[in-house]
């Protein structure tokens, strides 16, 4: 969905979409299984997660704060791994730690990784480097050293400059080094729909239309310290159908095919990339993953056998839909307050204590939320409500519309569902606010794997704080 260009400041809520007609609920109170961690329920009229009740956890570690229901990350996470026909590498870019680095170890998968840091925090947590990709439209030389140096599995080559670059890293340390080539093959897929147009115009990849994704394979070809693993492909965010993967498997397929005809070389591997889609807000409905790889996998074979070639390793990078669900961030009311619009219409606004510091994508990307009273269950009506931020900034929207009950009120818990994806790696100290620490709960215990900051870790960054 676009949106309007506008400057930040007074005119923001202008420009916000109108408010959503999302039904009224039956149940305020409700946790609807699609969309909150397996562990969540309630005891009391509390919110429970991992066995703790959210009152008890924020008691010890404040808020706002995102809690992660490890029984929930680690079953997602093996449900793809245990589809043996394919190789699964987790998306890092949707969150990680050296916590998140092990879990995803521990239940089989590989790390995609984007960034030196992202690297770092996978070799600080003893990832085996040979099941990590690297991912980057413009890896710096540092970085693929550091990648070549430590002997990771793959490097997805996005650039000719990249390709020149990464050749002359593997052969000065004597290494050869297995990419694959990122393809751009046209296809937009989001959500329901997709666009098999040109949609090519975008800083990722090699071109099929302008037949630079052939050069590109053919440079890696050439030479002597790279190995071509396979083609790369990735068709968009979010998407809970697996139509645009038709159009995309064909183009890819025939590009190897291709490959097959003109240089008598077999591709041995195809990743299709991520970009998997969980619940938000009721009425979605992604598929499970076992489902989805099925039938990732038919499609892949009915082009294969069209192209007479057999049947590639096949691999997918889901980030998402690994941990998007599995984590909630739990936030503190400060104020409640009802604004009169025009018509005689009345909006419930509720603040708390947190933002587009702590979750962008509202403000960023119009994404949707729900969310709930966390600390009490209560017998009030619904009222349609928008959850927004601390933060100097109109567009400060954390749920943008959503029924909450009426008698919602200054220190209630706000708890908003499946944050696990990007919230935490997209935060930021917009207006020197520290972000948030990631709690892990298991078994009723509750452990910190990321720390809260706190303002003397902004202060340390500031050569001209005085002592």
């Amino acid at each position: 969905m676009s949106r309007n260009a506008h400057p930040a400041g007074p005119r923001h809520g202008d420009v916000l979409p109108a408010p959503s007609q999302s039904a009224r609920p039956d149940d305020v109170n409700g946790l609807d299984p699609a969309i909150w961690p397996a562990t969540a329920t309630r005891t009391d009229g509390v919110l429970e997660l991992g066995g703790l009740p959210v009152t008890g956890v924020v008691r010890d570690h404040g808020t706002p704060a995102l809690l992660l229901d490890d029984a929930d990350a680690r079953a997602r996470a093996r449900a793809y791994a245990e589809n043996q026909t394919f190789d699964v590498y987790y998306a890092a870019k949707a969150f990680l730690c050296t916590a998140m680095a092990r879990l995803v170890a521990d239940e089989g998968l590989g790390l995609d990784v984007c960034t030196g840091g992202e690297l770092a925090v996978a070799l600080a947590a003893d990832f085996p480097p040979e099941r990590i990709v690297l991912h980057g439209n413009n890896k710096s030389v540092d970085e693929l050293t550091r990648a070549v140096d430590a002997r990771i599995g793959r490097a997805i080559v996005d650039s000719f400059t990249e390709i020149e670059r990464l050749a002359a890293i593997a052969d000065a340390a004597g290494v050869r080094q297995r990419v694959l080539v990122r393809v751009t093959v046209g296809v937009e897929a989001h959500t329901h729909e997709f666009i098999a147009t040109a949609h090519e115009d975008q800083k990722f990849g090699f071109s099929l239309r302008d037949g630079s994704a052939l050069q590109a394979v053919e440079a890696v070809l050439d030479s002597p310290s790279l190995s071509l693993a396979g083609l790369h492909s990735h068709i968009g965010s979010q998407i809970f159908e697996t139509t645009g993967f038709e159009v995309a498997a064909h183009r890819v397929v025939t590009l190897a095919a291709t490959i097959r005809d003109k240089h008598g070389v077999t591709v041995d591997e195809l990743n299709l990339g991520g970009g998997l889609g969980i619940a938000y807000v009721p009425g979605d409905d992604p598929e499970p993953p076992k489902q989805t790889l099925e039938r990732l996998r038919g499609i892949v074979e009915l082009e294969c056998a069209a192209a007479g070639m057999p049947v590639p390793q096949l691999s997918v990078e889901p980030g998402r839909a690994v941990v998007g669900p599995s984590m909630i961030t739990v936030y503190e009311v400060g104020t409640v307050k009802d604004v009169m619009l025009d018509g005689g219409v009345t909006r419930r606004y509720v603040s708390v204590d947190g933002g587009m510091s702590d979750n962008i994508r509202t403000a960023l990307y119009d994404a949707q939320y729900t969310c709930v009273v966390a600390n009490r269950a209560s017998d009030a009506p619904p009222v349609l409500s928008r959850v927004v931020g601390k933060h100097c900034e109109s567009g400060d929207v954390v749920v943008r519309d959503t029924w909450l009950p009426a008698d919602v009120r200054p220190g209630d818990l706000l708890a908003v569902a499946a944050t696990g994806a990007y919230c935490r790696s997209m935060a930021s100290n917009y207006n020197h606010v520290p972000r948030p620490p990631v709690v892990s709960v298991a078994d009723g215990v509750a452990t910190t794997v990321v720390r809260r900051e706190t303002e003397d870790d902004l202060l340390r960054l500031d050569p001209g704080v005085t002592a």
